[in-house]
């Protein structure tokens, strides 16, 4: 079976103003961070976007997410950060920004998310105590830290 040569992720990238030219192949966008996700096939990355560093002037007091990577046309959006308590409001807002960004600002990347689209890749250790306010803040937002993000087909 023949592999599609379309490329949708790198086609919403092109259509998303703000962020149209920053599209990257591979894994390029994340850099050193690239080691932060594993990739089953890699013929299946359409690419990735530093979203943080191409709309940091336009948002330069927002907290803004980081990368968006397209693996197989979908959009999966990942934050390498700390994960410790005094972390978990910023990542909240965070995460707050993305939705509106992609909700108001980018409706083709909006469109071919994955289906669990959000990932937290922690920078460091784990430090965010079990049965805490902040623990049960990230549960009810669906995003849980992890130390790697492995995408499959």
């Amino acid at each position: 079976m023949a592999k599609t040569t379309s490329n949708k992720f790198k086609e919403a990238v092109e259509a998303t103003a703000e962020i149209k030219n920053c599209y990257q192949p591979g894994l390029k966008a994340l850099g050193a961070y690239s080691a932060k996700v594993a990739l089953t096939d890699n013929s299946l990355c359409n690419g990735s976007v530093d979203i943080d560093e191409c709309v940091r002037t336009k948002y330069p007091n927002s907290n803004r997410w980081d990368y968006c990577i397209g693996y197989n046309n979908k959009a999966y959006f990942v934050e390498v950060h700390s994960a410790n308590t005094a972390e978990v409001s910023t990542m909240l807002n965070k995460l707050q920004w993305l939705k509106d960004w992609l909700n108001s600002k980018a409706p083709e990347l909006n469109k071919i998310k994955a289906p669990v689209p959000f990932y937290w890749v922690m920078s460091g250790k784990y430090a965010i105590q079990p049965n805490s306010p902040q623990s049960r803040k990230i549960a009810q937002a669906g995003i849980k830290p992890i130390a790697k993000l492995s995408l499959t087909q």
